[in-house]
Parts: structure tokens; C-alpha cells; sequence
């Protein structure tokens, strides 16, 4: 009996969320800049604080003594500190705004504080020059709170109910977003109030009221001006169009398009990587495709693509669908919000997960909630047998893994001489606290010693981006690795100078690669584009996007493995290269307990898994089948030789048999394909899904519309008879569209 290891909160490594993206060369003697210890932002962001804290204590006693030296240099200081922590310190920002010390109290302070020192240095008789100053001050900040008004108004008129991409919607009266300035009321405050304190300041200065009467004339001629602007935002003829009127033209677009089969997903900020992975797929597949989204910051971050995105945040949206042609909606993930969708009759619903492995969230209890799963081979089916859950075997269908296309079958083993591409993928340490979820605090360091130790190893390391998230000590082994490998690139030897301006080309080259993929990906969008604006730019994609992406993709992936010396060793972070484009790079992949694993059985390359939770070997390889095939490495790291050796010469790989065996029961068979077998899966579930003849009857006297879809949709013989669901089986192509339409425009 295999021993009870907890396999529990481990998230997918089959594709990874997203770091913010950085540009990445590879000439000669660059290198990537190393991440920042996690402690070092705070230290920086509170001392800053501490500088600001004392500027106004500074300034404070500059302007009661009166000393007007102390009283600018502290207000000069104070403004460095704003500009500081606006830039680089959001975080610290945000702390001062829970402590009711927000900008607004404090630029407000700042400048009463040079008011008052006007008031100590000036005489009494002259008192009376600084009062057409402080009347425009509080004309100023009045105007300041009526542009901060205005602008809260002019955001919910562009706050649409519908969110969407690569979707015509002219009709909408859409318009770019006003200045990024006029919507952010701290920056807009320091900015436009800039020649205010600057005007107070000089004031001190020289003790005259002039200076302070033209600084403040003109922070409230730019307040103004800025008003003016978002005021005419509001009038009717530039306004979008209104709530209801959205959703009428929402629902001709779901009449004209005609759906049928949909990616609904729902998730955080980083998992937007598990809706991305399957949009290829989707674009594939049969039938007229839509992205569903509920959040309405996912629109942003799901990666280019031709297929229609909609985002629909209210339930009472979502709902409108039961009125469409929607036959199957596909499920990546399992959310809170899946449940509402999931109450929709009329849609048949298909979980697919984002990625298979042998923890228990891949035969998670939820599943049985979906009319149908769908696993990539037999082994996933066998799993949720053994998991008891209550998925019937009946609901389970195997499609296999489409997104694996991508991945390269294995050539053969590493050439004479040519260094061996080891990737080091760990997962991360998980929540329950399991020091069996990652290698990287056990094993980590001794693995990397061991693979820098020799000379014919190239390693690349590609941690999961969580890692160090709930475990500190996990964080440090990373960076501890991180240390290793840029030591391990300064010991080896430069590259030999006749090589210096080919490297060069190759590294300008990647960079004209980089650019050319962010703006095919960018599709236009400005920075400090809002919603409104984004949706208005990305209505309809250029012709012939999804290729140009594609192309560029993959010339910029070899570009980037031929800008990287075959002696230097890389730490692989961000969205590019991505792991499947890491795999081909491989000889080896070493790894935990993950779907990263099933995934790099399709290249067909040897591969190792990392034991770390002090269980024996064979009650290790019990508990997870997908270690059955794999060579079992100890934290301690004195396998890595043999597995070496093993790579390097294929007499000497005993398991290669057994790769392939597990290759096919994870994966499925090779014949048909697994995009036939997905669109097998799908035609035999849409025609499972209520015929458009049974949602007429049923919401005919709530939707007229709707009803007269149904029939147009429907074919005369269907029509006439009434017949139901059962009649129907088989014929999916009766409700399936014969064709593919072009790029919805």
C-alpha cells in the first residue's frame, strides 16, 4: 500500500503565470540583472518614508522660526521624496493612504506650511498682499475636488456591461481615455499644484506676494482647463452609449456571430496562463469559438489572439447566453463563479483542467459538477477510478493534449561534443507545507552543483514563479541557485573573440525580434488606455494576426536559443521563451511531482524526478504513476552522473520503453489526432445539448428574438417533428455550422 504522501496544492507547471515581461539580449558580456532580495524594496521604500516624515518636520520648523534656508531645502526635499515614491514605491503609497496621510493631506500640508511661513516673515501691513495668494490656493484645491468629481462621473460612463476583444463595436460610440493625468488624482494634485508650491516658495524667498499670486493663477487656470475637459466628456454626443443599449447590441452580436462552442474561465491575476494554454485549441476546433471571461482585468492579460473575447462581470450578463446558440462551454479551471454559469440549461459543459498530473487537484471532487471531462489518456480516467469522487466513467473522455503540438520529438541523443541542455523545472513549495511538494529547498543547490560540476552541461533553470510565496526558505534556496549558476557563467571561459560580432548580429537581431512580437502582441493598445479604449482598439484584428504572432513567436524563440552560448548556463523567467519552447531546447528535463512531467512526455526525452519527502523508491513510484518512467533522484544528488551518462549514450537508457508505454497511457494514442479526438468529444456533447427547437418553446415568450433564432437555426424536418435531445444524437451537424467564418470583424 503506498504511503499517504500529501499531493495537495501543488498548481499547474504546464504553463505558467505571467511575470511582468522583461526585454532579454544575449550579446557578449550582458547579462541579466539579478532579482532584488524581497527585503531590499521595503528597507529602500522606508527610508524614503523616513525622508519624507522628516522633510516635513524640517519644514515645519523652517516655516514657525521663521528660517527660509531650512523652509525650501526641506520643501525641495519633500518634493524629491513625492516624485520617489510615486515612481518606484507604489507600495509605500498605498500604506500612507490606509493611514489617512494620502497625498492629498500631505501636498495640502506642504503647501500651509509655506503659507504660514509667508505670514511669520512678512510684516503686519503687508499682510493684506498675501490674501489674493491664499484665495487662489483655495480656488485651486476646490477646483481639485471638482475635477476628481468629474472624472468618477466620466469613469462610469465608460464603465461598459460588456467588455470585448477582436468584436466590431463601432455602434458603441467608443473614444480614447482622457489623460492619464486627469485620472489619477494624486499625480494629477502634485503635477498641477507643482507651480503653486513653487510660486509659495519663492514667495518665502524674495518676501514679496508676486511669485505666490502667479504660481497658484496658474495651477487653477490648468485645474480648470482640465475640467473643462472631462466636463465634455459628459455631454450626450460624447458619452458611450448606455447600459441597455450595450446589451442590445450584445445580443445582435450573439444572433449575428451565432457561438457554438465557447472557453468560459474565470480566475486571479496569474492564472490567466491557464486560459491562454488552450486558445490555440480553441482556434482549431469546430464551430464558431468565443472566449468568455468574467474579470474584467483578464481581457487585458489573455494573450493575442484572433477568436472573439467577450467579458461578461455581472451574473444577469451571463445569463443572456441561455438565449444564444451556445451548445458547450470549455472549462480550463474551476472558479467560485463557474457555479453561475454552470446553471445555464441549455449549455452543455466540458471540463478540460489546464494541466494533468498525479496530485489530487487534478480529480478534484468539483468535476462531477460538468456534464463531461476531459483528460488527455487513460491513466487521468484511472485516477479519478481511484479517487472515488464520484465522476462517473461514463463522463470521462479521453482527447488527449492538442496544446503538445508544439513539442518536438526527441532527434536522438546530444551530439560528440556538443554540450547536454538539462532544464531544471521545480515547482513551488505549495500551502500544506509538504517538504515533499518542491525539491528546491532539499535538493535544489545539491542538483545544480552537481549538473555545473560538469563540463558538458548546459543548465537551465526555470523556477515556478510562486516559489517562495508561502515558504521563506524556499525564496532563499532560489536565489542561493540563481548565485550558483552566475558564478558557474563568470568561471567559464569568454567566448573567443572571433565570435564577439556574431553573437553581436545575433543579439540585435533577437532585439528587433522582441520589439517586432510586443507590437503584434501590444495590437495597439496605448499605455494608460482604459477599458473603453482598449476595446475600441482591439475591435477587429488585422487580417492575418494569429499567423503574424505565430511566425514571430517562433522566430524569436530561435533567435533567443541562438544568441545563447552553447557555455552559458540561463535562468529562464517570464512569459519568453515558454516552457514548451524550453523543452525542445532540453536533452533532460529534472523535475517534481507535476504536469510538466506529462506534458515533456511527448518529446519523448529522458527525464528525472526529484524524491524528497524520505519515502523508499518504490513507494515513491506507487504513489505517482507519472514517476514510472522516470529515473528517481535523491535529495543528495548522486544520481545526476549516472543520469548523465544515460543521456548521452541510448544503450545505456533502460527506460526508454517504458517513457514510451507511460507516453501512451498519459497522453493517449498518437492516431487520430488529439484535436480529431477533441473535436470527436465536442460534436458528441453539442449533440447532447438541447436542440434550438426545445430553447424556443422554453424562452420564446421571454426572448421573441431568441425563438425566431431558434428556428432559423434550426433544419424543417427538425422543426416539424419536436423531437428532443435523444433524436438528435449523431447528428451534430445539424446544429454544428459547416464551416469556420473568417476573423469576426
Amino acid at each position: 500500500m503506498p504511503l499517504p504522501l500529501s499531493r495537495t496544492g501543488r498548481p499547474s507547471r504546464s504553463g505558467r503565470p505571467s511575470r511582468p515581461r522583461r526585454r532579454l539580449t544575449a550579446g557578449v558580456g550582458r547579462r541579466r540583472a539579478s532579482p532584488r532580495p524581497p527585503g531590499r524594496p521595503l528597507v529602500a521604500g522606508g527610508l524614503t518614508a523616513a525622508v519624507l516624515a522628516a522633510a516635513f518636520v524640517a519644514q515645519t520648523a523652517g516655516a514657525l522660526l521663521p528660517h527660509v534656508p531650512l523652509l525650501l531645502a526641506a520643501t525641495a526635499v519633500s518634493l524629491a521624496a513625492e516624485g520617489v515614491l510615486a515612481r518606484w514605491q507604489p507600495g509605500v503609497l498605498a500604506m500612507l493612504a490606509k493611514s489617512h496621510a494620502d497625498l492629498t493631506v500631505r501636498h495640502v500640508l506642504r503647501d500651509l506650511l509655506l503659507v504660514v511661513g509667508l505670514l511669520r516673515l512678512g510684516e503686519h501691513d503687508r499682510e493684506p498682499q498675501f490674501a489674493w495668494p491664499v484665495a487662489g490656493l483655495l480656488v485651486f484645491y476646490a477646483l481639485h475636488c471638482a475635477v476628481q468629481a468629474v472624472s468618477v462621473l466620466v469613469r462610469r460612463t465608460r464603465t461598459l456591461p460588456v467588455l470585448t476583444r477582436n468584436i466590431d463595436a463601432s455602434a458603441l460610440r467608443l473614444s480614447p481615455a482622457p489623460a492619464a493625468l486627469l485620472r489619477r488624482p494624486g499625480r494629477r494634485l502634485l503635477l498641477l499644484g507643482l507651480p503653486t508650491t513653487a510660486g509659495l516658495a519663492a514667495a518665502a524667498a524674495t518676501r514679496e506676494a508676486l511669485p505666490a499670486a502667479a504660481g497658484t493663477a496658474v495651477s487653477v487656470v490648468l485645474a480648470a482647463a482640465g475640467l473643462g475637459v472631462l466636463l465634455v466628456r459628459l455631454l450626450p454626443s460624447r458619452r458611450p452609449a448606455g447600459e441597455q443599449e450595450v446589451l442590445d447590441w450584445f445580443d445582435r452580436w450573439l444572433a449575428d456571430y451565432r457561438p457554438t462552442v465557447g472557453l468560459y474561465f474565470s480566475g486571479g491575476a496569474s492564472s490567466a496562463y491557464q486560459a491562454n494554454m488552450w486558445l490555440e485549441t480553441m482556434s482549431r476546433i469546430d464551430g464558431r469559438p468565443v472566449v468568455i471571461l468574467r474579470e474584467r482585468f483578464m481581457v487585458a492579460r489573455i494573450a493575442a489572439t484572433d477568436l472573439p473575447v467577450v467579458c461578461l462581470p455581472k451574473v444577469s450578463t451571463l445569463m443572456r447566453l441561455e438565449h444564444s446558440t451556445l451548445r458547450v462551454l470549455i472549462h480550463p479551471s474551476n472558479s467560485g463563479k463557474t457555479s453561475q454559469v454552470l446553471r445555464i440549461p441549455t449549455i452543455k459543459h466540458a471540463f478540460v483542467n489546464h494541466g494533468e498530473s498525479d496530485k489530487l487537484s487534478s480529480c478534484n471532487p468539483y468535476a462531477k459538477a460538468y456534464d463531461e471531462v476531459w483528460v488527455a489518456g487513460p491513466e487521468a480516467r484511472e485516477r479519478y477510478a481511484r479517487a472515488g469522487v464520484g465522476v462517473e466513467d461514463k463522463d470521462v473522455v479521453e482527447i488527449g493534449r492538442p496544446q503538445l503540438d508544439a513539442v518536438r520529438p526527441r532527434s536522438g541523443p546530444p551530439a560528440v561534443g556538443a554540450r547536454t541542455t538539462v532544464l531544471y523545472a521545480p515547482t513551488w513549495e505549495g500551502w500544506d507545507g509538504n517538504p515533499g511538494n518542491t525539491s528546491v529547498v532539499a535538493a535544489g543547490e545539491n542538483l545544480v552543483r552537481a549538473l555545473l560540476a560538469d563540463p558538458g552541461v548546459r543548465l537551465l533553470y526555470k523556477p515556478h514563479p510562486l516559489t517562495g510565496s508561502v515558504e521563506p526558505a524556499a525564496g532563499a534556496a532560489d536565489r542561493r541557485i540563481r548565485e550558483l549558476i552566475r558564478a558557474a557563467n563568470r568561471e567559464r571561459s569568454a567566448a573567443p573573440p572571433e565570435s564577439a560580432a556574431e553573437r553581436d548580429r545575433l543579439a540585435a537581431e533577437l532585439d528587433r525580434l522582441t520589439t517586432e512580437l510586443d507590437r503584434l502582441t501590444a495590437a495597439g493598445v496605448r499605455e494608460g488606455a482604459d477599458q473603453a479604449e482598449r476595446m475600441l482598439v482591439q475591435s477587429a484584428p488585422p487580417p492575418g494576426r494569429a499567423e503574424a504572432v505565430a511566425r514571430a513567436t517562433a522566430a524569436w524563440e530561435e533567435a533567443y536559443w541562438a544568441c545563447l552560448p552553447q557555455d552559458e548556463h540561463r535562468v529562464v523567467t517570464g512569459v519568453r521563451p515558454a516552457l514548451y519552447s524550453c523543452f525542445n531546447a532540453a536533452d533532460l528535463l529534472i523535475s517534481d511531482v507535476s504536469s510538466v512531467i506529462s506534458d515533456f512526455l511527448a518529446g519523448g526525452k529522458p527525464y528525472a524526478v526529484v524524491n524528497t519527502g524520505g519515502t523508499a523508491e518504490d513507494a515513491f513510484r506507487a504513489a505517482f504513476p507519472t514517476v514510472a518512467a522516470a529515473t528517481v533522484l535523491t535529495p543528495d544528488a548522486s544520481g545526476v552522473p549516472a543520469l548523465l551518462e544515460a543521456v548521452r549514450h541510448p544503450e545505456k537508457d533502460g527506460l526508454a520503453d517504458a517513457r514510451a508505454e507511460l507516453r501512451l497511457r498519459l497522453l493517449g494514442p498518437d492516431e487520430p489526432t488529439s484535436l480529431e479526438r477533441c473535436n470527436a468529444a465536442l460534436r458528441a456533447l453539442s449533440a447532447a445539448a438541447p436542440d434550438h427547437g426545445e430553447r424556443g418553446d422554453r424562452a420564446g415568450a421571454r426572448h421573441p428574438r431568441s425563438r425566431r433564432l431558434a428556428e432559423d437555426l434550426l433544419p424543417p424536418p427538425r422543426r416539424a417533428s419536436g423531437t428532443g435531445a435523444g433524436a438528435d444524437a449523431g447528428r451534430a451537424d445539424s446544429v454544428t455550422p459547416p464551416s469556420r467564418p473568417g476573423p469576426p470583424v
